[in-house]
């Protein structure tokens, strides 16, 4: 398996990206798959280890990181943009249709935790891709607004849209609007915040398990009201007849949002369990991740032939 470093537009911004090839040669063009990143995330951290395990078992695979975040461009810095997120994962399966060695009848999509609902808004939207796949997949709109678990006082939220109202006129009057903060400086205080789910994501981010010096911290304000009004699942009904695969930890406290995507969804669907994973668990360890991989290979092999 080689990696290489890429590059490619994404409506009007450059996004950088590791392209993963198979070591073992093969007959023809390939199939492929994009595979995007957890919210804050780097192609470094979990989708880079999903991509080249996967390319491990024959697919070209994709990992970028998303605009505004990472070593993609777009100002500012720490924007969740979910229309500019959806936009990179066309323009991914766009650079993958392009290239010599990809069979474009052959794309899919792996999407993880934030991605994951993002790769069921593009597959919904886009007829290039032909089987789509999550792993603790979530709509982070909905977690933004509903919290991880789905019983956040609508208060919370409302303050957040307030925040982030009163930095655009912060902005508008030349002044510095500053960032929101994702992760608390101590796991302790992770755990007063947002419990169990909360303390392995600062665990995965905030130490040396998983950090990464490009991992976003912080979130641009704008984020909070661009997520405000997104639904990433609006768009599962037409993702059928393709197939579509979601993974899920049994003790993820966001398999909530699973089940829902797996109830909307209208062609072939699996919504696998991976027993005594959490949601963050999926993300790199072994004992789970390994199975999860085992899982993917098989889906996307047995979806991504010519005759798709």
């Amino acid at each position: 398996m080689a990696r290489s470093s890429v590059t490619f537009d994404s409506a009007s911004i450059r996004i950088a990206a590791h392209l993963y090839t198979p070591d073992r040669p093969a007959t023809g063009p390939r199939p492929a798959l994009v595979v995007g990143h957890p919210g804050t995330s780097v192609k470094e951290q979990s989708s880079g280890l999903y991509a080249q395990q996967l390319a491990e078992r024959g697919f070209i695979t994709l990992a970028f990181d998303a605009a505004h975040q990472g070593e993609s461009g777009g100002l500012p810095r720490g924007l969740e943009d979910p229309g500019q997120r959806v936009e990179d994962f066309k323009a991914a399966v766009s650079y993958l249709a392009t290239r010599d060695d990809v069979d474009a009848d052959r794309i899919g999509l792996l999407g993880i935790c934030a991605s994951g609902g993002y790769s069921l808004t593009v597959a919904g939207s886009d007829q290039r891709v032909r089987a789509v796949a999550t792993v603790s997949g979530v709509d982070v709109a909905r977690q933004f607004r509903l919290g991880a678990d789905g019983t956040q006082d609508p208060a919370v939220f409302r303050s957040l849209l307030d925040a982030a109202a009163q930095a655009r006129t912060a902005v508008a009057r030349g002044e510095d609007p500053g960032s929101l903060p994702i992760f608390p400086e101590t796991a302790e205080q992770a755990d007063v915040l947002g419990g169990e789910h909360a303390v392995e994501g600062f665990e995965y981010y905030c130490t040396a398990r998983g950090e990464h010096e490009r991992s976003a911290k912080t979130f641009a304000w704008p984020s909070i009201d661009k997520l405000a009004f997104f639904d990433a699942f609006h768009a599962v009904p037409l993702i059928g007849p393709r197939p579509l695969l979601q993974i899920v930890g049994t003790r993820a406290v966001t398999a909530w949002m699973a089940v829902d995507v797996h109830q909307r969804a209208t062609g072939p669907k699996e919504l696998h369990w991976i027993e005594g994973a959490s949601h963050v668990d999926l993300y790199d360890k072994k004992e789970y991740l390994d199975p999860a991989v085992d899982k993917l290979a098989t889906f996307f092999t047995d979806n991504l032939t010519n005759e798709a």
